[in-house]
Protein backbone atom coordinates (compact mmCIF):
# COMPACT_ATOMS: atom_id res chain seq x y z
CA UNK A 1 0.00 0.00 0.00
CA UNK A 2 1.37 3.43 -0.91
CA UNK A 3 1.72 6.18 1.67
CA UNK A 4 0.93 9.83 1.02
CA UNK A 5 3.91 10.83 3.18
CA UNK A 6 6.46 8.71 1.32
CA UNK A 7 7.23 5.99 3.87
CA UNK A 8 8.00 3.49 1.10
CA UNK A 9 10.86 5.72 -0.05
CA UNK A 10 12.69 5.46 3.27
CA UNK A 11 15.66 3.06 3.07
CA UNK A 12 17.23 3.76 6.45
CA UNK A 13 16.33 3.85 9.20
CA UNK A 14 13.04 2.13 8.45
CA UNK A 15 9.98 3.55 10.23
CA UNK A 16 10.85 7.26 10.16
CA UNK A 17 9.43 9.90 7.85
CA UNK A 18 11.48 10.93 4.79
CA UNK A 19 12.79 14.13 6.35
CA UNK A 20 14.28 12.24 9.31
CA UNK A 21 15.66 9.43 7.17
CA UNK A 22 19.36 9.09 6.49
CA UNK A 23 18.77 7.66 3.02
CA UNK A 24 15.88 7.67 0.55
CA UNK A 25 15.08 5.62 -2.54
CA UNK A 26 15.29 8.05 -5.48
CA UNK A 27 14.22 5.55 -8.15
CA UNK A 28 12.38 7.57 -10.83
CA UNK A 29 9.63 4.95 -11.19
CA UNK A 30 6.60 6.45 -9.45
CA UNK A 31 3.92 4.95 -7.23
CA UNK A 32 0.22 5.64 -7.73
CA UNK A 33 0.11 8.79 -5.58
CA UNK A 34 3.49 10.22 -6.60
CA UNK A 35 4.64 12.79 -9.15
CA UNK A 36 8.00 12.78 -10.93
CA UNK A 37 9.59 16.11 -11.78
CA UNK A 38 12.36 16.58 -14.35
CA UNK A 39 14.77 18.79 -12.42
CA UNK A 40 15.97 22.08 -13.94
CA UNK A 41 17.40 23.98 -10.98
CA UNK A 42 18.02 23.49 -7.28
CA UNK A 43 18.00 26.29 -4.73
CA UNK A 44 20.22 25.42 -1.76
CA UNK A 45 19.02 27.08 1.42
CA UNK A 46 21.22 29.92 2.65
CA UNK A 47 22.47 28.22 5.81
CA UNK A 48 23.48 25.07 3.95
CA UNK A 49 25.26 26.92 1.15
CA UNK A 50 27.10 29.16 3.61
CA UNK A 51 28.33 26.12 5.57
CA UNK A 52 29.55 24.40 2.42
CA UNK A 53 31.21 27.54 1.10
CA UNK A 54 32.99 28.24 4.39
CA UNK A 55 34.10 24.62 4.74
CA UNK A 56 35.69 24.70 1.27
CA UNK A 57 36.89 28.33 1.41
CA UNK A 58 34.71 29.21 -1.58
CA UNK A 59 36.22 26.52 -3.83
CA UNK A 60 33.38 25.94 -6.30
CA UNK A 61 34.67 22.57 -7.51
CA UNK A 62 34.86 21.26 -3.95
CA UNK A 63 31.40 22.59 -3.11
CA UNK A 64 29.94 20.93 -6.22
CA UNK A 65 31.65 17.65 -5.39
CA UNK A 66 30.23 17.63 -1.87
CA UNK A 67 26.69 18.39 -3.04
CA UNK A 68 26.95 15.49 -5.49
CA UNK A 69 28.30 13.25 -2.73
CA UNK A 70 25.43 14.18 -0.39
CA UNK A 71 22.75 13.54 -3.02
CA UNK A 72 24.40 10.34 -4.21
CA UNK A 73 24.75 8.97 -0.69
CA UNK A 74 21.46 10.06 0.81
CA UNK A 75 19.09 10.07 -2.17
CA UNK A 76 18.19 13.66 -1.30
CA UNK A 77 19.91 17.00 -0.72
CA UNK A 78 20.14 16.95 3.07
CA UNK A 79 23.20 18.72 4.46
CA UNK A 80 24.32 16.57 7.41
CA UNK A 81 25.86 19.57 9.19
CA UNK A 82 23.04 22.12 8.98
CA UNK A 83 20.22 19.60 8.62
CA UNK A 84 18.76 21.70 5.81
CA UNK A 85 18.38 21.44 2.06
CA UNK A 86 16.47 23.89 -0.12
CA UNK A 87 13.97 23.37 -2.94
CA UNK A 88 13.86 22.99 -6.73
CA UNK A 89 12.08 23.85 -9.94
CA UNK A 90 11.45 21.57 -12.88
CA UNK A 91 8.87 20.18 -15.29
CA UNK A 92 6.30 17.53 -14.37
CA UNK A 93 7.25 14.30 -16.15
CA UNK A 94 4.65 11.84 -14.88
CA UNK A 95 1.66 11.96 -12.54
CA UNK A 96 0.37 8.93 -10.68
CA UNK A 97 -3.37 8.22 -11.05
CA UNK A 98 -3.99 8.79 -7.33
CA UNK A 99 -1.91 11.94 -6.92
CA UNK A 100 -3.88 14.76 -5.25
CA UNK A 101 -1.42 17.53 -6.20
CA UNK A 102 -3.42 18.89 -9.12
CA UNK A 103 -0.55 19.19 -11.60
CA UNK A 104 -0.27 17.76 -15.10
CA UNK A 105 2.54 16.59 -17.33
CA UNK A 106 4.36 19.59 -18.80
CA UNK A 107 3.68 22.00 -15.91
CA UNK A 108 6.75 23.96 -14.81
CA UNK A 109 6.64 23.80 -11.03
CA UNK A 110 8.46 24.68 -7.86
CA UNK A 111 8.53 22.18 -5.02
CA UNK A 112 7.35 23.95 -1.87
CA UNK A 113 8.75 21.25 0.39
CA UNK A 114 12.33 20.83 1.52
CA UNK A 115 14.94 18.93 -0.44
CA UNK A 116 15.67 17.16 2.86
CA UNK A 117 12.60 15.00 2.26
CA UNK A 118 12.50 14.93 -1.56
CA UNK A 119 13.92 11.85 -3.32
CA UNK A 120 16.43 13.27 -5.79
CA UNK A 121 18.72 11.95 -8.52
CA UNK A 122 21.30 14.09 -10.31
CA UNK A 123 22.25 12.85 -13.79
CA UNK A 124 24.49 15.60 -15.20
CA UNK A 125 27.16 15.80 -12.49
CA UNK A 126 26.05 19.45 -11.97
CA UNK A 127 28.32 20.28 -14.89
CA UNK A 128 26.63 23.67 -15.51
CA UNK A 129 27.14 24.89 -11.93
CA UNK A 130 30.32 26.62 -10.81
CA UNK A 131 29.57 25.99 -7.13
CA UNK A 132 29.56 29.71 -6.33
CA UNK A 133 25.85 30.42 -5.88
CA UNK A 134 22.83 29.05 -4.05
CA UNK A 135 21.00 28.41 -7.33
CA UNK A 136 22.20 25.25 -9.03
CA UNK A 137 21.42 24.39 -12.68
CA UNK A 138 20.85 20.64 -12.67
CA UNK A 139 19.42 17.69 -14.56
CA UNK A 140 17.83 14.71 -12.90
CA UNK A 141 14.57 13.62 -11.32
CA UNK A 142 12.72 14.34 -8.11
CA UNK A 143 9.73 12.61 -6.53
CA UNK A 144 6.79 14.32 -4.83
CA UNK A 145 4.40 12.52 -2.47
CA UNK A 146 0.67 12.86 -1.98
CA UNK A 147 1.20 15.25 0.92
CA UNK A 148 3.90 17.28 -0.78
CA UNK A 149 3.26 20.89 -1.77
CA UNK A 150 3.95 22.18 -5.27
CA UNK A 151 3.30 25.43 -7.11
CA UNK A 152 3.01 26.08 -10.83
CA UNK A 153 5.46 28.85 -11.75
CA UNK A 154 3.83 32.20 -12.61
CA UNK A 155 4.22 33.36 -16.21
CA UNK A 156 5.33 36.90 -15.29
CA UNK A 157 8.39 35.91 -13.23
CA UNK A 158 11.66 34.51 -14.50
CA UNK A 159 12.12 30.96 -13.20
CA UNK A 160 15.18 31.95 -11.16
CA UNK A 161 13.23 34.80 -9.53
CA UNK A 162 10.22 32.60 -8.82
CA UNK A 163 12.49 29.98 -7.27
CA UNK A 164 14.11 32.56 -5.00
CA UNK A 165 10.70 33.80 -3.83
CA UNK A 166 9.19 30.36 -3.32
CA UNK A 167 12.25 29.33 -1.32
CA UNK A 168 11.27 31.76 1.46
CA UNK A 169 7.53 32.21 0.91
CA UNK A 170 6.62 30.97 4.39
CA UNK A 171 8.29 33.96 6.06
CA UNK A 172 6.04 36.81 4.83
CA UNK A 173 2.84 34.78 5.20
CA UNK A 174 3.56 33.86 8.82
CA UNK A 175 4.75 37.39 9.60
CA UNK A 176 1.49 38.77 8.25
CA UNK A 177 -0.51 36.33 10.38
CA UNK A 178 1.34 37.24 13.58
CA UNK A 179 1.25 41.00 12.98
CA UNK A 180 -2.53 40.87 12.75
CA UNK A 181 -2.70 39.39 16.25
CA UNK A 182 -1.37 42.62 17.78
CA UNK A 183 -2.54 46.23 17.85
CA UNK A 184 -0.03 48.48 16.04
CA UNK A 185 3.03 46.33 16.72
CA UNK A 186 6.66 47.06 16.00
CA UNK A 187 8.37 44.35 13.94
CA UNK A 188 12.15 43.98 13.93
CA UNK A 189 13.69 41.77 11.26
CA UNK A 190 17.25 40.50 11.68
CA UNK A 191 18.64 40.08 8.18
CA UNK A 192 16.17 42.58 6.76
CA UNK A 193 17.97 43.01 3.42
CA UNK A 194 17.93 39.29 2.55
CA UNK A 195 15.31 37.29 0.71
CA UNK A 196 13.11 36.19 3.59
CA UNK A 197 13.90 39.33 5.58
CA UNK A 198 12.83 41.81 2.91
CA UNK A 199 9.59 39.92 2.26
CA UNK A 200 8.88 39.76 6.01
CA UNK A 201 9.45 43.50 6.35
CA UNK A 202 7.17 44.25 3.40
CA UNK A 203 4.46 41.96 4.76
CA UNK A 204 4.66 43.51 8.22
CA UNK A 205 4.45 47.03 6.89
CA UNK A 206 1.49 46.24 4.64
CA UNK A 207 -0.27 44.72 7.67
CA UNK A 208 0.12 48.00 9.56
CA UNK A 209 3.23 47.45 11.67
CA UNK A 210 6.11 49.81 12.31
CA UNK A 211 9.16 48.06 10.90
CA UNK A 212 12.85 47.96 11.87
CA UNK A 213 15.41 46.30 9.64
CA UNK A 214 18.67 45.08 11.17
CA UNK A 215 21.48 44.48 8.68
CA UNK A 216 25.17 43.64 8.83
CA UNK A 217 26.82 46.53 6.97
CA UNK A 218 26.33 49.91 5.34
CA UNK A 219 25.87 48.40 1.87
CA UNK A 220 22.85 46.40 3.02
CA UNK A 221 21.59 49.38 5.00
CA UNK A 222 21.67 51.59 1.90
CA UNK A 223 19.78 48.98 -0.14
CA UNK A 224 17.13 48.58 2.54
CA UNK A 225 16.67 52.33 2.98
CA UNK A 226 16.25 52.71 -0.77
CA UNK A 227 13.61 49.97 -0.77
CA UNK A 228 11.49 51.95 1.68
CA UNK A 229 10.05 48.94 3.49
CA UNK A 230 11.62 49.68 6.90
CA UNK A 231 10.73 52.69 9.06
CA UNK A 232 14.14 52.39 10.67
CA UNK A 233 17.34 50.67 9.54
CA UNK A 234 20.26 49.86 11.83
CA UNK A 235 23.54 48.00 11.53
CA UNK A 236 24.41 45.31 14.06
CA UNK A 237 26.12 41.95 14.33
CA UNK A 238 23.15 39.61 14.80
CA UNK A 239 25.36 37.36 16.95
CA UNK A 240 25.95 40.14 19.50
CA UNK A 241 22.91 40.31 21.81
CA UNK A 242 23.67 43.70 23.34
CA UNK A 243 24.41 45.21 19.94
CA UNK A 244 21.17 43.88 18.48
CA UNK A 245 19.06 45.14 21.39
CA UNK A 246 20.67 48.58 21.15
CA UNK A 247 20.09 48.69 17.38
CA UNK A 248 16.40 47.82 17.73
CA UNK A 249 15.95 50.41 20.50
CA UNK A 250 12.53 50.23 22.12
CA UNK A 251 11.90 46.46 22.34
CA UNK A 252 9.97 45.10 19.39
CA UNK A 253 6.59 43.43 19.66
CA UNK A 254 7.66 40.86 17.08
CA UNK A 255 11.21 39.91 16.12
CA UNK A 256 11.81 37.83 13.00
CA UNK A 257 15.19 36.11 12.58
CA UNK A 258 16.20 35.67 8.94
CA UNK A 259 19.98 35.47 9.39
CA UNK A 260 21.77 32.42 8.00
CA UNK A 261 24.49 32.20 10.67
CA UNK A 262 24.34 30.52 14.10
CA UNK A 263 24.34 32.42 17.36
CA UNK A 264 21.51 34.90 16.73
CA UNK A 265 19.01 33.53 19.25
CA UNK A 266 19.83 35.63 22.32
CA UNK A 267 19.90 38.96 20.52
CA UNK A 268 16.44 38.33 19.11
CA UNK A 269 15.08 37.44 22.53
CA UNK A 270 16.73 40.42 24.23
CA UNK A 271 15.29 42.79 21.60
CA UNK A 272 11.69 41.57 22.09
CA UNK A 273 9.22 43.12 24.54
CA UNK A 274 7.49 41.06 27.27
CA UNK A 275 4.45 39.38 25.77
CA UNK A 276 5.97 39.58 22.30
CA UNK A 277 6.82 36.93 19.73
CA UNK A 278 10.11 35.78 18.24
CA UNK A 279 9.98 33.90 14.93
CA UNK A 280 13.05 31.90 13.90
CA UNK A 281 13.19 31.43 10.14
CA UNK A 282 16.88 30.59 9.97
CA UNK A 283 17.95 26.97 9.61
CA UNK A 284 21.09 27.96 11.55
CA UNK A 285 19.01 28.43 14.71
CA UNK A 286 19.83 26.38 17.80
CA UNK A 287 16.53 25.76 19.47
CA UNK A 288 18.11 24.64 22.77
CA UNK A 289 20.01 27.94 22.80
CA UNK A 290 16.77 29.82 22.17
CA UNK A 291 14.80 28.00 24.86
CA UNK A 292 17.50 28.10 27.51
CA UNK A 293 18.47 31.65 26.61
CA UNK A 294 14.89 32.87 27.06
CA UNK A 295 14.72 31.09 30.39
CA UNK A 296 18.00 32.64 31.53
CA UNK A 297 16.82 36.11 30.57
CA UNK A 298 13.43 35.58 32.26
CA UNK A 299 11.95 36.56 28.91
CA UNK A 300 8.18 36.21 28.66
CA UNK A 301 8.10 35.75 24.89
CA UNK A 302 6.46 33.28 22.57
CA UNK A 303 9.00 31.60 20.30
CA UNK A 304 7.93 30.09 16.99
CA UNK A 305 9.68 27.91 14.46
CA UNK A 306 8.96 29.20 10.98
CA UNK A 307 8.17 25.87 9.34
CA UNK A 308 7.89 27.29 5.84
CA UNK A 309 4.21 26.47 5.36
CA UNK A 310 1.17 28.66 5.80
CA UNK A 311 -1.90 27.99 3.64
CA UNK A 312 -1.66 30.20 0.56
CA UNK A 313 1.94 31.19 1.31
CA UNK A 314 3.25 30.92 -2.26
CA UNK A 315 0.54 33.11 -3.76
CA UNK A 316 0.93 35.56 -0.88
CA UNK A 317 4.66 35.97 -1.49
CA UNK A 318 4.35 36.34 -5.26
CA UNK A 319 1.57 38.91 -4.84
CA UNK A 320 3.78 40.83 -2.40
CA UNK A 321 6.60 40.85 -4.93
CA UNK A 322 4.25 42.25 -7.56
CA UNK A 323 2.83 44.92 -5.25
CA UNK A 324 6.14 46.12 -3.83
CA UNK A 325 8.52 46.76 -6.76
CA UNK A 326 11.36 47.68 -4.39
CA UNK A 327 11.36 44.17 -2.96
CA UNK A 328 11.45 42.72 -6.45
CA UNK A 329 14.45 44.94 -7.16
CA UNK A 330 16.23 43.58 -4.07
CA UNK A 331 15.67 40.03 -5.27
CA UNK A 332 16.81 40.79 -8.80
CA UNK A 333 19.94 42.54 -7.56
CA UNK A 334 20.80 39.54 -5.39
CA UNK A 335 20.29 37.15 -8.32
CA UNK A 336 22.49 39.34 -10.51
CA UNK A 337 25.29 39.22 -7.91
CA UNK A 338 25.00 35.45 -7.68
Amino acid sequence: MTSSVGLERVLEPVGVLPQAAWRLDADPSIREDEVRVRVERLNLDAASYRQLSEKHSGDGDAIRAEVLEIVGTRGKMHNPVTGSGGMLIGVVDEVGPRSPLGVKVGDRVATLVSLTLTPLRITDGLSSWDGRSEQVPASGSAILFGRSIVGVLPDDLAPSLALAVYDVCGAPALTDRIVRQYDQPTVAVLGGAGKSGSLALAAARMAGARTVGIVRDEGEAASLRAAGIADAVAIADARNPVEVAAAVGEPATITVVCVDVPGCEHGAILATAPGGTVVFFSMATSFPAAALGAEGLAADVTMLIGNGYVPGHADFAVDLLRRVPAVRSLFEARLARD
